[in-house]
């Protein structure tokens, strides 16, 4: 597990571009992904069912929503009919969580990351930059996870799959690269100003009520829909029930538009981490 040994000159200044990441991200990624699969290990080190559980939690979570909604608030997705059903509104709020827990379980770890990682800072040598990709990869592992027990209940209760699934890691490419533009910033952040952490869990928790999660878009009154759009999870929930559980193209301006204020938004996030970096060892 040897990591390749550059040669690092401590007093330069960190490289800011885009290219320089990219480079960072290709030359550390047998790291990227030994950490990530420690990552994952760790959560359930110790469990009896051990790795099991990343299956058996999101398997729970749908059967509690299916009972929920279905038996006692009685709740349908848009109304009567066949995408009304009481099951289809389950699969159909799963797809919200989902998205959520993605951005939420990073966002809410990312003003800790560099504080519970003290002795990776003093290394001149240890990649820093890594660790909220590391993050979001473990994030991503329990998404996939998550998406599969959906797509398989999707199955079981329609007897088929939309062929629009496909798209689905398209879909949510740009929250990814959002996010983790976000995990940067709040990772750097969080070593300066210690009250970022409980922060960033109200507003998390803000956005959550904010997006179409628990509601369809249309329950939302017109004067107020603006707002609903303007969060950043909305669209990719919006997108990703479109292309798992409606089987609708996605909306490839959208998309693209999306893409683009991702990337600016991670390029910011990166530039910044890199910009600070320096003084983590003295407040630390």
């Amino acid at each position: 597990m040897g990591m390749p040994t550059v040669a690092i000159n401590p007093h330069a200044a960190p490289p800011t571009s885009l290219v320089a990441l990219g480079k960072s991200l290709w030359r550390n990624r047998q790291l990227i992904v030994q950490m990530i699969k420690r990552e994952v290990a760790g959560r359930y080190k110790g469990s009896a069912f051990g790795l099991a559980w990343s299956f058996f939690n999101p398997v729970f979570m749908l059967v509690v929503y299916t009972f929920v909604f279905s038996e006692i608030f009685k709740s349908r997705w848009g109304g009567a009919g066949a995408d009304g059903s009481k099951t289809q509104f389950a699969v159909v709020l799963f797809v919200g969580m989902i998205v959520l827990n993605l951005f939420n379980e990073v966002l809410n770890r990312a003003p800790g990351l560099i504080l519970s990682n003290v002795n990776y800072v003093k290394k001149v040598v240890f990649p820093i930059e890594i660790l909220p990709v590391v993050a979001m990869g473990a994030a991503l592992f329990h998404a996939l996870i998550s998406i599969g027990v959906l797509l398989l209940a999707f199955v079981i209760f329609n007897g088929y799959l939309n062929w629009t699934v496909i798209f689905t890691p398209l879909v949510l490419l740009p929250l990814v690269v959002l996010t983790t533009g976000l995990a940067w910033m709040l990772a750097s952040l969080g070593v300066f100003l210690r009250d970022v952490g409980q922060t960033i869990g109200i507003i998390t928790t803000v956005l959550m009520f904010l997006a179409p999660v628990f509601y369809p878009i249309t329950a939302v009154p017109e004067r107020f829909r603006g707002f609903i759009m303007a969060n950043p999870l909305t669209f990719i929930i919006e997108q990703a029930r479109d292309v798992l559980v409606w089987g609708h193209l996605p909306n490839w301006l959208g998309l693209a538009v999306y893409t683009f204020v991702s990337t600016a938004t991670a390029w910011v996030g990166y530039a910044w981490f890199q910009k600070t970096r320096k003084g983590f060892a003295d407040v630390l």
